[in-house]
């Protein structure tokens, strides 16, 4: 039986693929999930024992109140951090270094074994979702994850594209995905099919094989072409912390965990009704204090962090990529709304902003993705595309820092059907092998700036450095080939040539230019976002 698991940064959803209705449907974990009518997992973890892990998850730390105080033994929006450069703090527990990968494998782990308890001869294959914005260091932890599963198949998704794959919207073909959680927001312009070509889904492991060594039988299926599509790591937990700061500065309330639970429980009455009151209880005194927040109060907080001005460089981002393949705002025929930042009233204003009422869908919006994914596994397939670029490091001597020099830009479909080819030579005489450090290189932000010259107001755009994460900058991983014989500067000496075959694989081809001998053939370098 199919499974699909959309890990959130604030929840987590399980569903599964439904062989008598033929539709999915989410699962319920009882204890783990908010209640039996809930499939909401909340991606918390309270870490008891670290050396050997003893683990209490979702609902269960809520109904032990292990979550209440500042307990340094739990553990939210932990998703955020895994495969980010900087890790942040993390304490050290019963003489155990963490990091963001530990806790979110321990996470996904615990729900896995509690899932095979409650079906345990039915779990053959596994959708996973992730953000549209994640480097490929997300990726390869969710590839060593997968290798402690017991499942034949692992399939990865990006989330918005997952929802678009279930929408109900009848007829309607090219579909906005707008997908809002507590820790990213992610945009994805997908066109549904009209036709059943031969396709498959991205594999990302196959039996014992991981990161599709070994083909998977080519179904006929149906294949979604994403157009477009663009994220930020900006989501709900962010509101939660703009509310504390707030609150901070007006009433000198502090931000621990419990009093982040108490704003975001603010935010989401303020969903349903203009105002919104709460208690806090003052841990030395024991005094309560009476919380209240307004609509526009929260509006308010949300301008002052250039919260709308965020969205719409996103949404433009969308259509800028978009409009290259010739389709416009009015060629969008739905606009699908998921996630809980999703159901904030100024969030919907935004989107009604943009788009007629009769063209947005918003229905399970917290559900969406994990039901989605499994028509993956039902013969939907998608043509998709790099979202980041990549790139090699040099050295600038005019400006003495590293730069890095694209190869493969952003927006690249694959397999390629031709490797981009790169001529080095050495730099210092008997050089014994040539180094390369490949990057994956983010989105390019641009700003604007706005000064008075002459008497006159002038704007100026100005795009500042991507946002680089280097792939092999290591010890034992920069030297890709050994000269022999000893290079020399001043003459061209290698021919690399870089590709990505169907499965997102980044490889390299290496000819040596002066023994004219293949040194390197077809290498995986890295499995690209």
């Amino acid at each position: 039986m199919s499974y699909a698991l959309d890990f959130g940064t604030s929840n987590t959803v399980i569903a599964r693929w439904n062989p008598i209705s033929q539709q999915p449907e989410p699962v319920i974990l009882p204890g783990l999930t908010e209640s039996l009518d809930s499939p909401l997992i909340p991606s918390l973890l309270y870490v008891d024992q670290a050396q050997i892990p003893q683990l209490t998850l979702g609902q269960q730390v809520i109904l032990n109140e292990l979550n209440h105080g500042n307990n340094q033994r739990v553990f939210r929006n932990f998703k955020r951090g895994i495969g980010a450069e900087i890790q942040g703090f993390l304490p050290k527990l019963d003489g155990c270094d963490l990091t963001f990968e530990q806790i979110g494998t321990w996470f996904i782990e615990h729900l896995y074994q509690q899932l095979l308890k409650l079906h345990p001869d039915a779990l053959k294959s596994l959708v996973l979702t992730v953000p549209v914005d994640c480097f490929a260091a997300y990726r390869l932890w969710l590839t060593e994850l997968c290798q402690a599963l017991n499942v034949e198949q692992v399939k990865l998704l990006d989330e918005p594209t997952a929802a678009a794959l279930g929408t109900g919207l009848g007829d309607a073909q090219t579909l906005l995905v707008i997908d809002f959680g507590g820790g990213t927001l992610d945009l994805s312009l997908v066109q549904q099919p009209q036709t059943p070509p031969e396709s498959r889904g991205f594999l990302l492991k196959w039996g014992q094989q991981i990161l599709g060594q070994k083909e998977q039988p080519s179904p006929s299926s149906q294949i979604a072409k994403v157009i477009s599509k663009a994220g930020r790591t900006l989501g709900g937990s962010d509101i939660d912390q703009w509310i504390g700061a707030y609150f901070q500065a007006q009433d000198n309330l502090p931000i621990t965990p419990w009093t982040l639970r108490l704003w975001e429980r603010l935010k989401i009455k303020l969903s349903s009704q203009a105002k919104a009151e709460e208690f806090y209880r003052n841990p030395d005194t024991g005094q309560e204090h009476q919380i209240t927040l307004t609509r526009p109060e929260l509006e308010q907080i949300l301008a002052t962090h250039d919260f709308f001005s965020r969205l719409d460089d996103c949404l433009t981002q969308v259509l800028h990529q978009a409009r290259g393949q010739g389709i416009t705002t009015k060629d969008i025929e739905g606009v699908i709304l998921i996630g809980g930042t999703c159901q904030m009233p100024a969030i919907k204003a935004w989107i009604r902003s943009h788009f007629p009422t009769h063209k947005i869908a918003a229905d399970h919006p917290l559900t969406a993705v994990a039901t989605g994914a499994l028509y993956l596994d039902q013969g939907a397939g998608i043509a998709d595309f790099l979202y980041h670029g990549y790139g090699i490091r040099y050295w600038d001597y005019r400006r003495q820092t590293h730069h890095w020099h694209p190869i493969i830009q952003p927006g690249q479909s694959y397999p390629m059907s031709q490797p981009i080819e790169l001529i080095l030579g050495a730099s210092t005489a008997d050089q014994p092998g040539l180094e390369l450090i490949m990057g994956e290189l983010g989105q390019t932000q641009e700003r604007t700036e706005i000064f008075f010259e002459g008497g006159q107001l002038i704007t100026r755009t100005i795009k500042d450095q991507p946002t680089v994460q280097a792939l092999n900058d290591r010890e034992g991983s920069r030297t890709i080939a050994q000269l022999n014989p000893l290079g020399q500067p001043g003459t061209d000496r290698l021919k690399v040539l870089f590709f990505v075959d169907q499965h997102r694989q980044l490889r390299i081809s290496i000819d040596d230019l002066l023994t004219q001998t293949r040194l390197v053939d077809q290498q995986l370098v890295i499995t690209l976002r």
